[in-house]
């Protein structure tokens, strides 16, 4: 199979026999851009300019404390919450609160659910939702997935890769499935989505009856059987339901 800088990271994946290729795309993505902005980029004045902005999500946030380098995460904290203040300055200055009524007041509270009913939550909510982190792995994971079909179309090697992969976690699948609406024909669509559904189903049970058998080997009647492939189950499973890996040790800065 014919490679280049485009191709290399998905093809990698791909041979990395992941219960997700996409997963382990996406992990290596945070992981540079953790060490990137953690490494020397904090004091470059366009990066900082950009992680003002824009923020980080909670699990990101996580990853960064869990990294080390205390003073570039003070850093870029600093300029970030002065960025915070300034805008929460502006938006408790123009908050102005809504006409309650009776109705309103017996209404259950379903806070994070409803749509924000104020200015204020819209702006919080765009925060909570903006992390600089995630649109790095954003705008690679869009072109992975160009790269994806790309290849699926064109190359049967990558078509061979595709159809004894171990398929995806469940978020990565819905985008697959979203994508080929746009990027396949109708006669590509034919071929792909049996294989793509077929390859979901077969390992979605592949691994839920791993995760049964890690149940039944609890079993003092079954201490002596072998435990095949069910001792990694619970963090291969939780990866099938919501991606990621839960059983990954902390990210670290090298010594």
């Amino acid at each position: 199979m014919k490679e280049n800088i485009a191709t290399i990271p998905l093809i990698d994946a791909f041979k990395a026999e992941d219960e997700c290729p996409f997963c382990f795309l996406e992990r290596q993505a945070e992981r540079h851009a953790i060490s990137f902005i953690l490494g020397s980029a904090y004091m470059e004045d366009d990066i900082r300019e950009q992680t003002d902005a824009i923020g980080f999500c909670r699990h990101h946030f996580k990853m960064m404390y869990d990294y080390g380098n205390r003073l570039g995460n003070a850093l870029i904290l600093s300029t970030h919450l002065r960025k915070l203040d300034n805008e929460l300055k502006t938006e408790l200055e123009k908050f102005t609160p809504s006409k309650s009524g009776l109705l309103k007041r017996m209404k259950r509270t379903d806070a994070g659910i409803s749509e924000p009913k104020t200015p204020l939550g819209a702006w919080i909510q765009k925060k909570e939702r903006s992390c600089y982190v995630c649109d790095h792995f954003q705008k690679i994971y869009n072109r992975y997935l160009d790269t994806f079909f790309d290849l699926y179309r064109k190359n049967e090697e990558f078509h061979a890769l595709f159809e004894q992969s171990k398929g995806f976690c469940l978020p990565h699948f819905g985008d697959l499935t979203e994508a080929a609406e746009d990027k396949l024909s109708e006669e590509q669509k034919k071929t792909f989505y049996p294989v793509l559904f077929s390859l979901m189903q077969e390992n979605m049970r592949r691994v839920q009856q791993e995760v049964a058998w890690f149940v039944e080997k609890n079993d003092y009647r079954n201490k002596d059987k072998d435990w095949g492939n069910s001792a990694d189950s619970i963090q291969r499973g939780m990866q099938k339901c919501t991606g990621g890996y839960p059983a990954d040790e902390v990210f670290k800065a090298k010594p």
